[in-house]
């Protein structure tokens, strides 16, 4: 008598709706709106809501498009996945590759942000030491395997969505007192003389980092009820309600503070909560932040170096020096190692030019998931399959412009550096596919294993 088959173990589909929804906004870690305000502010010249703004309208022009490729490829990828299917699987590994760029920067910029408000508090301790203990704290935690419970990001977001909420109150608070309730309604925040359409969208390519993370639920999708239904409408409301957030909350830390002008842009919040809170709810908003951006680190080191691990495990970096786990702690040491020292670059940085760098990865990413709807639509066109041409050619060449745009009006060092990672990109294209004449190997659950 033969021994039945166990079957296969697979994933459960039990999340729904609110679940991913607040999953994505978790992930986006809403504090970061005061973490780079005064950066978005001095770019724009105080008009940070309309940075926001115009930041949103690309992200769902986005979204709607991630919620296509979702439709049409419901199985847990994104945007490699999307643009590896749809165009081609050499352009899916240059579209990997620049999601490379911002997993393994990520961290870094997460770092400069942390260590930029820690020096402002106490100056007397340069930027550096802050980012080398950051480093090494999250390093050492990430070697030695500690895994942060899912609850932990619930209660994380919780505690941040607290801080912003009394924030706000605090600067509203501040507002009526200085100029009574009239004072809360004022279209200076969003236009003024100093800034103009040039100045706006340059600081929306900045904004565009407090988005990052808004399709990390797509590597959800074969744990979703319903995905089809369920998993575009989650991709919007994350970036409708993140952006809502944002928006807001710039609305009026820009009426406490009008313009753009800081002793210390990388660390304007601090001053702002000092101005409207006292000693006390400045060293709150403080902890606050630096709690966020160390987990943030934490889980964003983890999530390069398990990238990184995929990508040698998977033969498309040396399998040799990213593809091995350390056998007593079964964590990817050498790849830790690598992403904290590629850490340090943060101590020759500013924070602008740092989430611009990291920007370029995401802007280069989301304008070919778009054009990925627009290879979708045609090639189901020729297979006689007729879909809404608003929903997979209007709308995805509108989202693919925006972002195109807004990744041109990015910081001109971020610029170079980008191209220079896409050229290395290349160049490592051409040599695991023979010059191109043969297809790359396929990234197998790397999104997945990122997220």
């Amino acid at each position: 008598m033969s021994t039945p088959i166990s079957p296969a173990p697979a994933l459960t589909r039990t999340l729904k709706l609110p679940s991913l929804v607040l999953f994505g906004l978790a992930y986006l870690t809403p504090l970061i709106v005061l973490g780079i305000f005064g950066v978005i502010a001095e770019t724009t010249a105080g008009a940070s809501p309309s940075a926001y703004l115009v930041a949103m309208i690309a992200m769902l022009f986005t979204a709607h498009s991630y919620g296509r490729m979702a439709i049409a490829y419901p199985v847990a990828g994104s945007a490699y996945t999307y643009v590896r299917k749809s165009i081609d699987p050499r352009v899916g590994f240059l579209v990997g590759w620049a999601i490379l760029l911002d997993y393994l920067f990520l961290p870094m910029v997460i770092w400069l942000i942390g260590g930029s408000y820690l020096t402002a508090q106490f100056p007397g301790v340069p930027i550096a030491a802050w980012i080398i203990a950051f480093i090494a704290v999250t390093t050492l935690l990430n070697i030695l395997g500690i895994k942060v419970a899912d609850k932990a990001n619930y209660v994380l977001m919780a505690f941040q969505l607290l801080v912003i909420v009394f924030f706000v109150g605090l600067s509203i608070g501040h507002i009526v007192s200085g100029s009574g309730a009239g004072g809360l309604i004022s279209s200076e925040p969003f236009i003024n003389p100093e800034s103009g359409f040039g100045a706006i969208t340059a600081g929306a390519a900045i904004a565009a980092y407090s988005f990052l993370g808004f399709d990390a639920v797509t590597t959800l999708t074969e744990e979703t009820v319903e995905p089809r239904k369920n998993m575009p409408r989650a991709i919007m409301l994350i970036a409708l309600i993140g952006g809502g957030i944002f928006i807001t909350v710039s609305y009026f830390t820009q009426l406490v503070h009008p313009g753009g002008a800081f002793e210390d842009s990388a660390s304007a919040a601090s001053e702002i909560a000092l101005q409207i809170g006292g000693q006390l709810f400045g060293a709150v908003f403080l902890a606050g932040l630096v709690a966020a951006q160390f987990a943030s680190g934490l889980a964003a080191q983890a999530s390069a170096s398990r990238l990184l691990y995929a990508m040698g495990r998977d033969a498309v970096l040396p399998k040799a020096v990213f593809g091995r786990l350390n056998p007593r702690f079964h964590t990817p040491v050498i790849n830790l190692a690598i992403t904290g020292a590629v850490g340090l670059i943060a101590i020759f940085l500013d924070v602008a030019t740092s989430t611009s760098f990291i920007n370029f990865g995401a802007f280069t990413a989301f304008t070919l998931v778009n054009v990925s709807v627009i290879f979708h639509f045609f090639r189901r066109r020729r297979e006689g399959i007729a879909l809404n041409p608003f929903g997979y050619l209007v709308a995805p060449i509108v989202g693919a412009i925006v972002c195109a745009y807004l990744l041109s009006r990015l910081d001109v060092h971020a610029i170079t550096l980008g191209l220079i990672w896409l050229v290395v990109g290349t160049i490592l294209l051409a040599f695991i596919t023979r010059g191109f004449r043969t297809a790359p190997p396929e990234m197998k659950a790397t999104e997945e294993v990122a997220a």
